[in-house]
């Protein structure tokens, strides 16, 4: 019972760091489609609602990643909190047929390899990382596309190798791909996705794509101050960068 009510203490850019016990939050509800979601500022908990919420709606977080397909959020819930979901996005099996797009054994094979490079990432194997995340990528350009969930996660993984590497070219390249299935997978206000963006607004600016970076990190800053609160720390991270961002772009013009 106390490992199904704990929460997975996360720092504002979403990776997990440790666990925690809040009695008060674990009275909410799961759903796939949630109206709230849950971020931390060091350990406290802050609770955001990211949608506008009816009177008498129940208040819901989604206990998981929703980037899975319905059958493994399922089995997850199950194995984990002991329910079987019967959200909308689970009986509808929404988006399933994009997680699964592309040549059946293609985005199977990557499957399988996914333990693998996750064991690399926590070794900090970074060279070897990209080796494997690349040869997937490119062997597959013409039969998955980026919206495949395991495709899309090599593509994650790649963009994480190349920043650790400092390949930043590249690490933009895998970034921008990242883009339009973060964008179907977490609608709305997301965290995940607002971090995401993010990252690809800082390496828009690392290399000089200022116009670019400035979209990107206002479309971050737009999620993050729902998602976040606008005095949380990586919100405030965002404004300083994108303030730099906007002010090199409209100095550049003045120098050419």
């Amino acid at each position: 019972m106390v490992t199904c009510n704990c929460f997975t203490i996360s720092d504002g850019e979403m990776q997990e760091i440790g666990v925690g016990l809040y009695p008060s939050m674990s009275l909410l509800n799961h759903s796939c489609d949630p109206n709230c979601v849950i971020v931390f500022d060091r350990k406290q908990l802050q609770l955001h609602a990211i949608r506008q919420i009816q009177a008498d709606e129940e208040l819901t977080i989604s206990y998981i990643d929703v980037m899975a397909t319905s059958p493994e959020r399922r089995r997850q819930l199950e194995t984990q909190y002991c329910f079987t979901c019967d959200c909308v996005r689970c009986e509808t099996a929404d988006k399933d047929s994009d997680m699964l797009a592309g040549e059946k054994h293609a985005w199977k094979e990557i499957k399988e390899s996914i333990p693998k490079v996750e064991k690399l990432q926590s070794a900090g194997n970074w060279e070897e990382v990209v080796e494997v995340c690349q040869a997937f990528i490119n062997k597959n350009r013409d039969v998955l596309p980026d919206t495949n969930l395991y495709l899309l996660k090599m593509l994650d993984a790649a963009m994480d190798g190349c920043i650790h590497l400092a390949r930043w070219e590249d690490a933009l390249c895998y970034s921008v791909r990242t883009l339009r299935p973060y964008q179907l997978y977490y609608a709305g206000a997301h965290p995940v996705r607002g971090v995401q963006l993010m990252r690809v607004g800082k390496l828009q600016h690392h290399q000089g794509k200022l116009k670019e970076a400035a979209g990107t990190l206002k479309q971050a800053f737009d999620i993050l101050k729902v998602t976040h609160g606008r005095e949380h720390p990586l919100t405030d991270n965002l404004q300083q960068v994108l303030a730099e961002c906007e002010a090199e772009f409209s100095f550049r013009p003045q120098q050419m």
